[in-house]
């Protein structure tokens, strides 16, 4: 974790931190979804506070059915994998140290602050209780009811509401830790050593079981003069403003405390989703969290009716003490992450020509396989040569096992590329190649899976050397090796995706390529990201690529010549 995660000193913002944007519920009004609201204050929506007290109510409820062994239980082996990774997405942060940072300690079980939800809006941060206080020690604190969590969240935006009408403004220190993180290291330590407040607020911060941001904007991208749109009517500018707005963009990128694993976003139209901080669990973890929290839409009879402007207490504020300096460091933190996202080329692609259906029962592949020859074909597209790739493989049939790389450019792979870009090659030729490269592709993933991949075992040497003792070894001085690590074409695959708009995650390399795929039966989402000021990338290019590779290889496999030759891959 340190090497992968811990020791980079990058920003979190886009550079580490997922982001995963959810469909919109059924069950709310029209209305609501339009942002329209007789009910707004301080810029937040009463829908707003619903969608978002039923998500956090509905995603601690899942925590406690796995914990409590209700499903997923310890007899199965995904049920065991599943429990020790979502325990790792609550109730903790990561903390910003010098060169390596650390992931802290869960609360004590009988602490206060393990029962609190963070809650940030307007950049001022907050705590509420959506635990039930035991009435011992032995006692297992008992959920809040979506309507308790809500008048909760109503009584800290009335609170809001009230500080913004005296001219206050908030401290943004959510900026911060979107920072390098040294310079958020030196920031979080001096901050800290101001008065003894803020180490009770950073630690109720960190401690938190999770957090939610609400935002008072809805974000809006111009539509196009020829705007396209998915079957549902949703155009791409909608598509990609809600993916901005999870993603971060000028206006909430300090309402987020982006150290926390697992952060549900809710803006006023009700559009929500999640981002997380990395280092904890690997993506796919909270995207089975979040499914279970969208799945089933809001139950309006769980509100009771309006909420009213009573205050129920259980609720804080989680201020700072600060002054000029820190101030000032919040506006050039804030400058820096600004240059960030206006440098993220961020898009999803729905591509709805077919899906995994058409893969598996005609095609005779493994979608896995399949998508990713397809990215390898759309790459060399729009590069004119290979890059190294990085797919990712669970590796969960092991003992706290996450992952390890599956790198899809092959000697197989690059050949079947060649043949598809050959004008001289033909159908049966193309084919041929498509399936030798699939084979290999399929082969390697079994063996990433089972531990005999290569790339964990070569870090695990790696970091066995003692240079100070002038141990060494000429491979990881090798150029070729190190070439080989550039992974500027960096993939994952999550689940179909039928409860997501989008996801996605930053590129590794200022001229590469991030890209997250959910493959549902009749389509395939491709959630890219690539940065604006690299003249080698573009988002919008890449997509038309994969697009065009995409359909090129359902011709290839349903050609009469093709057909003939069929293998079958079961990955």
């Amino acid at each position: 974790m340190e090497k992968a995660y811990l020791e980079w000193r990058a920003p979190l913002l886009v550079n580490s931190n997922w982001w995963l944007a959810f469909h919109d519920d059924d069950l709310i009004p029209q209305s609501a979804l339009t942002g329209e609201s007789s009910d707004n204050r301080a810029g937040i929506t009463l829908w707003q506070v619903r969608r978002a007290a039923w998500l956090v109510h509905r995603v601690l409820e899942f925590k406690g059915k796995l914990d409590d062994g209700e499903i997923h239980p310890d007899t199965t082996r995904t049920g065991i994998w599943l429990r020790r990774s979502t325990q790792k997405m609550f109730n903790i942060g990561r903390i910003p140290a010098q060169f390596c940072d650390i992931i802290c300690s869960p609360p004590p079980p009988d602490s206060s602050d393990s029962r609190k939800l963070l809650i940030s809006i307007h950049n001022w941060f907050y705590a509420i209780d959506v635990y039930q206080h035991p009435d011992s020690p032995t006692d297992i604190p008992q959920l809040m009811t979506p309507r308790e969590i809500a008048t909760r969240i109503r009584a800290v935006v009335l609170d809001v509401e009230q500080r913004l009408a005296t001219g206050e403004r908030a401290l943004p220190v959510g900026v911060l830790s979107a920072d390098n993180r040294d310079a958020w290291a030196v920031n979080q330590h001096y901050l800290l050593s101001l008065h003894p407040r803020n180490r009770t607020t950073y630690q109720t911060i960190l401690s938190s079981v999770m957090a939610l941001s609400l935002d008072h904007m809805t974000h809006t991208i111009p539509p196009a003069a020829h705007p396209t749109h998915s079957p549902q009517g949703i155009s791409q500018e909608a598509l990609d403003s809600h993916l901005h707005t999870i993603r971060a963009h000028h206006l909430n990128v300090a309402n987020r405390f982006w150290d926390k694993p697992f952060t549900i976003i809710v803006d006023p139209s009700t559009h929500a989703g999640a981002t997380g901080e990395h280092a904890p669990c690997d993506a796919l973890v909270p995207s089975i969290v979040s499914e279970y929290g969208i799945v089933q839409g809001i139950d309006e009879a769980a509100f009771d009716g309006t909420l009213n402007d009573t205050d129920p207490g259980g609720w804080q504020r989680l201020d700072w003490v600060a002054n000029n300096k820190i101030r000032q460091e919040c506006d050039a933190a804030h400058a820096r992450a600004i240059k960030i996202i206006e440098d993220s080329d961020d898009s999803v692609l729905w591509f709805q020509g077919y899906g995994t259906d058409w893969i598996k029962s005609l095609a005779k592949f493994g979608p896995d396989a399949y998508i990713q020859m397809a990215l390898q074909l759309a790459w060399y597209k729009t590069r004119g040569e290979f890059t190294a790739t990085y797919e990712t493989v669970l590796t969960r049939m092991f003992k706290h096992g996450r992952t390890e790389t599956l790198r899809t450019l092959t000697r197989d792979s690059r050949a079947w590329v060649l043949e598809m870009v050959d004008p001289k090659s033909t159908a049966t030729a193309r084919y041929a190649a498509l399936q030798r490269a699939i084979k290999t592709h399929s082969r390697l993933t079994k063996e990433a899976a089972t531990g005999r991949g290569i790339d964990r075992h070569l870090l695990g040497l790696r970091l066995m050397l003692r240079p100070q003792d002038g141990e060494e070894a000429p491979l990881f001085r090798d150029e070729l090796f190190d070439r080989s690590q550039q992974w500027k074409l960096s993939t994952s695959g999550l689940s179909a995706g039928h409860l997501f708009r989008g996801t996605g995650f930053g590129a590794a390399y200022q001229d590469g390529y991030g890209i997250n795929y959910l493959a549902a039966p009749d389509m395939i989402k491709f959630g890219i990201e690539s940065k604006h000021s690299s003249p080698l990338t573009s988002t919008d290019r890449l997509k038309q690529s994969i697009v065009d590779s995409l359909y090129e290889m359902r011709v290839l496999c349903s050609s009469s010549d093709a057909g003939e030759h069929l293998v079958t891959s079961h990955l």
